[in-house]
């Protein structure tokens, strides 16, 4: 196996953020097969919907802090007195949580706001309403996806930190069955 060289700082290599990458990658995957599964949508039909319900923006910071925290998941599986490590991904998974919650804030509020700018009537009810589940729709998407997996990851975080150091998993290698690492 060829050295391992740290590309910043806090020696992040590019097999790290390999592995991570394929993590968050086999998640998005099972992720989406579950909701074909419950839905009976298509995967494109699904995308589109997540994207139109959350938005882009939730959905690109949200995979970007899963990312962060995943690579520290790496590290300290490798490495679990890597302390440096351990507080990014608690920061990581702490941002999703506030990423979730500024969210449905900002999705009730929008709701709100759109009931405080319309002439409330028979005519404009239906009209009203729709916007206003469209903005709570994404207020509590964003909690239902996010904070559950800001818990999760941070257990894992927890963890995984938690091991002796002796017991961390070299290099290259992966438990054997039986084996607790």
């Amino acid at each position: 196996m060829p050295p391992r060289r740290p590309v910043g700082g806090l020696g992040l290599t590019l097999d790290d953020a390999a592995r991570a990458t394929a993590i968050l990658l086999a998640g998005l995957s099972g992720a989406l097969a579950l909701g074909v599964g419950l839905t009976g949508d298509r995967v494109s039909a699904l995308v589109a919907r997540t994207e139109r319900v959350v938005g882009p923006v939730f959905l690109a910071a949200l995979l970007l802090l899963t990312l962060i925290a995943l690579i520290a998941v790496v590290r300290l599986w490798r490495d679990p007195g890597d302390r440096s490590w351990h507080i990014v991904g608690l920061q990581a998974s702490a941002g999703i949580a506030t990423l979730a919650l500024t969210f449905t804030l900002l999705g009730i509020g929008l709701g709100i706001a759109s009931l405080s700018t319309a002439a409330l009537g028979p005519e404009t009810a239906g009209r009203l309403v729709g916007a206003l589940t469209r903005r709570f729709a994404m207020a509590f998407a964003t909690s239902i996806v996010g904070l559950p997996l800001a818990a999760l990851l941070r257990a894992v975080l927890l963890v995984l930190a938690a091991r002796e150091p002796d017991r961390a998993v070299p290099d290259g290698e992966a438990p054997g069955p039986g084996e607790a690492t």
